[in-house]
């Protein structure tokens, strides 16, 4: 599982970690554990230990949140700067249009299966090779989400 922490991401949207904090906390509900959950201190210290020496005042003394993707997104729902509201805008674009081709493939599989059941058993191949056609592999969809600069993710 891939997790993100409240600090990275507070600079990803363009706020600061503790009005970040802030508003998970004002809206815990929208943020159940497979969402987001608060480090331990064990946790926080194995974190840290992986950069080294510590610069006074770069790392919080108060234990921090760590978001999975779904939280990242949602995120994006409770903040309010500019960035954020663009990314939850884009979300919702995105979602709004796999609706449409959801539905879209449904009505189409729809209409072949109407013709199917219409014409003779001679054109049962056509419509197998058809009905294969409209299955869509998973490794053929796409991310969403940000990328890293060098393009590894």
């Amino acid at each position: 599982m891939e997790l993100t922490i409240d600090k990275d991401l507070a600079e990803l949207y363009g706020v600061k970690t503790s009005a970040l904090k802030r508003q998970v906390k004002r809206n815990i509900e929208r943020f159940p554990e497979d969402f987001m959950f608060q480090m331990t201190r064990e946790e926080y210290r194995a974190l840290r230990s992986h950069f080294g020496t510590l610069k006074r005042g770069e790392h919080s003394k108060y234990l921090p949140y760590a978001f999975t993707k779904h939280g990242i997104l949602m995120l994006s729902s409770v903040l309010n700067s500019k960035r954020a509201i663009q990314v939850n805008i884009q979300i919702m674009r995105v979602f709004t249009r796999l609706r449409e081709i959801v539905i879209t493939h449904e009505e189409l599989k729809k209409k072949i299966e109407s013709m199917e059941r219409k014409y003779d058993q001679q054109f049962k191949i056509v419509f197998d090779a058809i009905k294969t056609l409209l299955i869509t592999p998973a490794s053929n969809i796409k991310r969403i989400g940000f990328r890293e600069k060098d393009g590894n993710k």
